[in-house]
C-alpha cells in the first residue's frame, strides 16, 4: 500500500483491476485506493503475474502494508502475515464509518441523527443489536421481504421464532398487501422492507416503480471524502468566528480585455485575474495570509493559493504553491493543470494541502452572491459570484455595466472588520485598474 501523502497513515482499496493469475505489464493499473481526499490509481512498477491478493476490496490497511504478491508464474509465495491493524485513532475513524453505514441502513434512524446536535468529534450512537432468528424465522423473513428489527422475540434470550414472525405479519396486515411478482423479487434481492414501501398504483398495488423509488430514497453512508469535508468544515465554523464583507466589482473593462486577449490566443479566465489580484493584495496584508489558534499567530512568508473545485463526490482544493512568485500566465497554467487532475481524480494528497488562502468561484453557475466557510488552517476565504449585467449610476446617467460581487469570509479572532474591508477593496481596486491588468497580461 503506497503512502500518498505525509499525513496519510492508512488507505482503503476501492477495487482490484487485476485478478489473481492475470498477467501484469509494467505501468498497468493494479488497484485503486481511497484516501481521505481522493481516489488514486496504483500502477505496477514491474511486469509479471498477480500471484495472490492479500487484502480484498473495501478493506482499510496501514500504508506500506503488503496487499498482494506479483512475481513469475509458478514462483513460490512467501509466508503471508496479515497487515497490522491501523493505529488506535484510525481504528476509531473506521469504526465510526462502519457505524454511519449501519445507521444509514435503516430509515427510522435518520431523523434521530438529524435532530440530535452533536460535536463533529462525538461518537455516533450505538446500533441496537438485533435479536437472533431461528432458521425457520429467518426463512420466513427473507421470503416475506421484511425488516425483522421491530419483531419481538418470545424464544429463549429474546430469540425470534417462526410464530413471532407470523404474528408480526398478521398484525401489520401483510396478507392484505398487493405486490407484483417482479416488485416482490426485487425487494427481496435488495433486502428492502416491503412494509415500508408506499403503494402508488391503482388499488394500492406495490409495483416496480414503488420499489425503485423506495430504493432511491433509502439512506446511505456518505463517502469518506464527504465525511472528512463535513467534519473539517463543521470544526471551522465552531472554532473560527466567521464574519463577512461584500463588495461589488465593475468588471466591464476586464471582460473587454479578456475578449481581446482571447482573440490574440491568450484565453485567460476571470479566475486567473482574480487569483493574481488576490496574491498581490495578500502581500500587502500579511495578516490575512496568517493563521491563529486563538492564542498564537503563525505568519506565512509565501502565498500558497487554494482554488476550490467541485466534483461529483465532493469539494477539493488544489493548491498553487508559491503563487506570489508567479505571473498571470503561470497562474493560468498551474490552475488549469490542477483542475484537470482534480476532475480525473489524480490529485496527489500533497497537492491538496498547505494552502494559506482559498478562492471559491461560483461565477459560472449564475450566482448573485454567496458566502464560503474558511478552510481549517487559514484565516479567510474569498467567495466570487457571477458577473451580471445591471444598471449602474455613472455621474448623472444610468448605464449598463457588468458587476461581480465578492464576499470575504474572515476569522474575527485575527482579522477585524476594517482590515477585511481594506483587503477586499484592495482586490477590487486592482480588478478595476485596466492599465494594471494589461501589464499583467503582457
Amino acid at each position: 500500500m503506497p503512502k500518498f501523502g505525509q499525513m496519510t497513515r492508512e488507505s482503503t482499496i476501492v477495487e482490484w483491476l487485476k485478478k489473481e493469475g492475470d498477467p501484469v505489464e509494467k505501468g498497468d493499473i493494479l488497484f485503486t485506493v481511497e484516501t481521505d481526499k481522493s481516489v488514486m490509481e496504483v500502477e505496477s512498477f514491474e511486469s509479471g503475474k498477480l500471484l495472490k491478493i492479500i487484502v480484498p476490496s473495501g478493506r482499510e490497511v496501514p500504508v506500506q502494508s503488503t496487499v498482494g504478491f506479483l512475481g513469475a508464474p509458478g514462483e513460490s509465495i512467501p509466508a503471508v502475515v496479515a497487515p497490522p491493524p491501523p493505529p488506535a485513532g484510525a481504528r476509531k475513524n473506521v469504526a465510526e464509518t462502519a457505524s454511519a453505514a449501519a445507521v444509514c441502513s435503516r430509515n427510522r434512524d435518520l431523523p434521530a441523527l438529524a435532530a440530535q446536535a452533536r460535536p463533529a468529534s462525538a461518537p455516533l450512537p450505538e446500533i441496537p443489536r438485533r435479536p437472533p432468528l431461528s432458521p425457520r424465522a429467518r426463512t420466513l423473513v427473507n421470503d416475506s421481504g421484511i425488516d425483522p428489527a421491530d419483531i419481538r422475540g418470545t424464544g429463549p434470550s429474546g430469540r425470534i421464532v417462526e410464530k413471532d414472525v407470523q404474528d408480526f405479519l398478521r398484525v401489520r396486515g401483510y396478507d392484505k398487501l398487493r405486490i407484483t411478482p417482479a416488485a416482490r423479487e426485487k425487494a427481496r434481492r435488495e433486502k428492502l422492507d416491503l412494509l415500508a414501501v408506499a403503494a402508488t398504483a391503482e388499488g394500492g398495488r406495490i409495483t416496480m416503480e414503488d420499489v425503485d423509488r423506495a430504493l432511491a430514497e433509502r439512506p446511505r453512508p456518505l463517502s469518506r471524502m464527504r465525511q472528512v469535508i463535513a467534519q473539517r468544515l463543521a470544526e471551522s465554523v465552531v472554532t473560527a468566528p466567521h464574519f463577512f464583507v461584500t463588495v461589488e466589482v465593475d468588471v466591464t473593462e476586464l471582460n473587454e480585455l479578456r475578449t481581446k486577449l482571447k482573440q490574440a490566443g491568450l484565453p485567460f479566465t476571470m479566475t486567473d485575474f482574480i487569483s493574481r489580484a488576490v496574491v498581490a493584495t495578500l502581500k500587502e496584508f500579511p495578516e490575512v495570509n496568517s493563521v491563529t489558534d486563538g492564542k498564537c499567530v503563525r505568519w506565512h512568508s509565501r502565498v500558497h493559493l487554494g482554488l476550490a473545485v467541485s466534483l461529483e463526490q465532493g469539494l477539493v482544493v488544489p493548491v498553487i504553491r508559491n503563487a506570489d512568485e508567479l505571473g498571470l500566465a503561470e497562474l493560468h497554467e498551474r490552475a488549469k493543470a490542477l483542475a484537470e487532475k482534480a476532475r480525473l481524480g489524480k490529485l496527489a494528497p500533497d497537492e491538496m494541502t498547505g494552502s494559506t488562502f482559498t478562492i471559491s468561484n461560483l461565477g459560472m453557475l449564475d450566482v448573485e452572491n454567496f458566502t464560503a466557510i474558511i478552510n481549517p488552517g487559514e484565516s479567510a476565504i474569498l467567495a466570487v459570484s457571477s458577473a451580471l449585467s445591471k444598471p449602474v449610476v455613472r455621474g448623472e446617467q444610468v448605464v449598463a455595466r457588468t458587476v461581480m460581487k465578492m464576499t470575504l469570509s474572515s476569522d474575527h479572532r485575527l482579522i477585524d472588520g476594517a482590515m477585511a474591508a481594506r483587503f477586499v477593496n484592495g482586490i477590487k481596486a486592482k480588478l478595476q485598474n485596466i492599465e494594471l491588468l494589461k501589464s499583467w497580461a503582457a
